[in-house]
């Protein structure tokens, strides 16, 4: 992500240095806490399958946009990265931003600066994800576990690994430490390219449309509570009915542990959180959606790349990003736990590849 926010006079690096080894700490951390099923951190190289390649897609994505708005003669900071304690997110970071002084002008600089990033990032993060997901058995979907969300791209890339659309409401994949990085890889460039502000997606689109886009942008941002409303009603009709069937484990009163609307509000809270990311991001850029720009458009080539773009951010947009999972329903009488509607006598029809 590339911010238009002031840049020190005389940047050393050490900062800089320091937010990234925070990082290396805080996703480390966060890694093995998903490995270890008893919620602690030690040993914490155990994490490291998962943060290495997260921060390898980090890096390119930022030095993607570092290294175009040098080629330009735009200044631009190193890579300041936002590390997250591992109990306060579930990557253990916020990504990266640059800084720069001021949003180019020049519409054809605005442009390869703000594609750059995902352009980089993404050439890491789907060969990291493919690996990843032959590193991941189909198992029975667990209660209460992150259920992370779909898009084309994801749904494809498991199709091609396992041969069956997944989830299907009783098998779902579960995550290699390395495919849980480049399923986050792809999350964090769909947030990024969403057509907003001063995300890379909405310089973007002002490159590409010119002054008249940051008026629609701001009635734009507000799809994104739209999006949450979806999310929370979809997850509540699905998981309601998951329930309904024997999907949650009971407080032993019969009771189920979450209700529907509990865990549709895990799923629609991630974009009303990112509504107010959005919002935050204007105000620290003075209250304005995006600088004006130049009135020369982009060339023929900029334009194809701008078509490649949007069809890419259309392949890895995800509805539903995260929320929390029912388990699948349950067949006769007994606890959730003990049937498990396919999986009585056999494993799942199709396995991944060792």
């Amino acid at each position: 992500m590339s911010a238009s926010v002031p840049v020190s006079a005389r940047p050393t690096g050490l900062v800089n240095g320091f937010l990234f080894l925070a990082t290396v700490l805080t996703t480390t951390a966060t890694g093995a806490l998903h490995v270890h099923a008893d919620g602690r951190i030690a040993p914490i190289a155990d994490g490291l399958p998962f943060s290495v390649p997260l921060l390898a897609i980090l890096l390119c994505h930022e030095f993607g946009h570092y290294f175009a708005a040098r080629r330009h003669g735009v200044p631009a900071s190193l890579p300041y990265f936002v590390p997250l304690p591992p109990w306060f997110g579930f990557l253990g970071t916020m990504g990266a931003v640059i800084r720069m002084p001021e949003s180019p002008a020049d519409r054809r600089k605005l442009f390869d600066i703000a594609v750059a990033g995902p352009l980089a990032g993404l050439v890491v993060a789907i060969p990291v994800l493919i690996y990843g997901l032959s590193k991941s058995p189909v198992l029975p979907m667990s209660p209460l576990a992150l259920q992370e969300g779909n898009s084309l791209l994801y749904l494809g890339l498991k199709y091609l690994q396992t041969g069956r659309w997944l989830p299907d409401g009783v098998y779902d994949v579960q995550l290699h430490p390395t495919a849980f990085a480049g399923w986050a890889g792809l999350l964090l460039t769909m947030l990024n390219l969403l057509p907003f502000g001063q995300l890379d997606g909405g310089h973007a689109m002002v490159a590409r449309f010119g002054n008249t886009y940051p008026g629609l942008s701001v009635r734009l941002h507000k799809l994104m509570l739209v999006f949450a409303v979806g999310a929370f009603a979809f997850t509540y009709v699905v998981t309601s009915r998951a329930i309904a069937a024997g999907g949650m484990p009971t407080d032993g009163q019969g009771t189920p542990l979450l209700s529907p609307g509990e865990l549709a509000l895990s799923a629609g809270m991630f974009w009303v959180l990112w509504f107010a990311v959005v919002r935050l991001l204007r105000r620290l850029g003075g209250g304005v959606e995006h600088p004006p720009v130049e009135s020369v458009p982009l060339g023929r080539v900029r334009k194809a790349v701008f078509v490649l773009v949007s069809l890419l951010f259309v392949s890895i947009f995800m509805p539903i990003p995260v929320r929390v999972s029912v388990g699948p329903p349950v067949v006769g009488p007994g606890p959730a736990s003990a049937k498990v509607l396919g999986s009585q006598a056999s494993p799942p029809p199709t396995s991944p590849k060792p």
